[in-house]
């Protein structure tokens, strides 16, 4: 049986710009996971309450890491914030726009060990397709 993680999580707290002058913390967690190896799923710890799951592509991440990437309602970029090197997110959705900045380098060290869990283009050998197709027909 293996014994690697299935799941590698990482908490952090985002900064949502408001204002070029102005932006607020936000607590946040990534994850991701060889049962859906293809996305990344990013959750908002707000003051409502409620979190707020947004869910992308694994390979958009790391593009944006690199350049800015992406279209329509998740767009990403690197730059940096005074001596900071961070990355950015801007997300669209009916409810409203938002702009997060996250620590650079402690996201590419988390994609680091997304990889070891699932090396990239070998998501195909961690999903059970036939299962999943014989769960679909019953």
């Amino acid at each position: 049986m293996d014994s690697r993680p299935s799941v590698v999580e990482f908490e952090l707290e985002l900064n949502l710009v408001l204002s070029p002058e102005r932006s607020v913390p936000v607590p946040a967690r990534l994850s991701y996971g060889s049962h859906d190896p293809y996305a990344v799923h990013i959750t908002f710890h707000l003051d409502t309450g409620t979190p707020v799951t947004w869910v992308f592509s694994r390979e958009l991440l790391v593009e944006g890491t690199f350049r800015p990437c992406g279209q329509g309602d998740v767009r990403i970029w690197p730059t940096r914030s005074g001596r900071q090197s961070v990355l950015c997110l801007a997300l669209t959705s009916p409810g409203g726009d938002a702009l997060l900045e996250a620590p650079l380098p402690a996201v590419a060290a988390w994609l680091e060990r997304a990889h070891r869990l699932v090396p990239p283009g070998g998501e195909l050998n961690v999903l059970d397709l036939d299962g999943s197709l014989a769960e679909l027909l019953a």
